[in-house]
C-alpha cells in the first residue's frame, strides 16, 4: 500500500461561484483503485467524469454545506439514479450533521421525499470522526467556519494530505496538520476583517497555519476574489519557508 500513487487533482477552487474556467471548490483524491470526491462545489461533477464516474468512487467528503462545497451533489443524485449509471450500492456520503435533509429538502417536489438515501450512504461527520475507505484512512476535525464545518486529514501509508475546507485559522487545523506532507489550505480573504468573526484564511494566515504544522508542502487553495493566485502564494511564502503553490484548476498533485 506505501508504494501505491498517492494524489490529489484539483477539479475547481473558486469562490464563491464558478469562474469561466474554473468550478468552485472540489477535489479527487486518489489511492491506487481508491477514489474519493472531496468537496462537490458547483461545476465539479463535469470535470471529475475525466478521471472517474460516479458508479466508481469509492467515496464523498464534504466539509461543509455551503454551496460552493456541496451544490453539485444535487446533479449527482440524478446522475447516480435517473440516467446512464447503475450503482450497485448507494454512495458513501460523509458531511457535516443534516446533510441528508438538506438535500433532500431541495429536490423534493412531491408530498413524498426523495429517496436521497438510495443514491449515498450517508454518515455525519463529528469532530475526530475517523474512516478507512479503501487504502485512505480520514481523520476529521471541526475547525471554524460561520456554519458547521470539518478539515480532514487523508492517509495512505506513510504519507499525508490535509485540507482545511473552510476556516479561520484555528488550533484544530494546525494539530490536525501536524507534520503532515502536503496542507490544502484554503486564502480566501485578502485581509482579516476589521469587525465580526473571521471566517476564513488570509494568505498570511495560510502561511503560518503551515509553519506551525510543520507542514512539507503547502497548496493554496480557495483564492477569494480580491486576489490573485499570485498575489496568494507570495503572501503565503513570506511566512512559510517551504515549497508553496497554487491549485490550479486540472492540476494534479502527487503526495510524496
Amino acid at each position: 500500500m506505501g508504494n501505491e500513487p498517492f494524489s490529489l487533482t484539483v477539479l475547481g477552487c473558486a469562490t464563491p461561484y464558478p469562474s469561466a474556467d474554473n468550478p468552485c471548490s472540489g477535489y479527487l483524491v486518489s489511492s491506487g483503485d481508491t477514489r474519493v470526491w472531496m468537496d462537490a462545489g458547483s461545476g465539479t461533477l463535469g470535470p471529475l467524469q475525466r478521471h472517474v464516474r460516479l458508479d466508481e468512487l469509492d467515496a464523498i467528503w464534504i466539509s461543509h454545506l455551503h454551496a460552493d462545497h456541496c451544490a453539485d451533489l444535487l446533479t449527482a443524485y440524478y446522475g447516480a439514479l435517473y440516467a446512464d449509471i447503475r450503482l450497485a450500492a448507494p454512495i458513501p456520503l460523509y458531511g457535516p450533521v443534516g446533510i441528508a435533509d438538506r438535500l433532500a429538502g431541495f429536490l423534493t417536489n412531491t408530498p413524498t421525499r426523495s429517496p436521497i438515501e438510495s443514491a449515498f450512504a450517508v454518515t455525519e461527520l463529528h469532530d475526530g470522526h475517523q474512516a478507512t475507505i479503501g487504502s485512505l484512512r480520514l481523520t476529521s476535525r471541526a475547525v471554524a467556519h460561520d456554519v458547521p464545518a470539518f478539515a480532514v486529514r487523508i492517509e495512505a501509508g506513510d504519507r499525508s494530505l490535509v485540507y482545511s475546507g473552510d476556516t479561520a485559522p484555528c488550533p484544530s487545523l494546525t494539530e490536525l496538520a501536524a507534520g503532515c506532507d502536503v496542507l490544502l489550505c484554503e486564502a480566501e480573504s485578502a485581509q482579516a476583517p476589521v469587525e465580526g468573526e473571521q471566517v476564513h484564511h488570509t494568505p498570511e494566515d495560510t502561511g503560518d497555519t503551515a509553519r506551525g504544522a510543520r507542514a512539507g508542502r503547502l497548496i493554496v487553495t480557495h483564492v477569494g476574489r480580491f486576489l490573485t493566485p499570485r498575489q496568494a502564494v507570495a503572501r503565503a511564502s513570506a511566512r512559510f519557508d517551504g515549497p508553496v503553490e497554487y491549485a490550479a484548476p486540472g492540476a494534479t498533485f502527487t503526495i510524496r
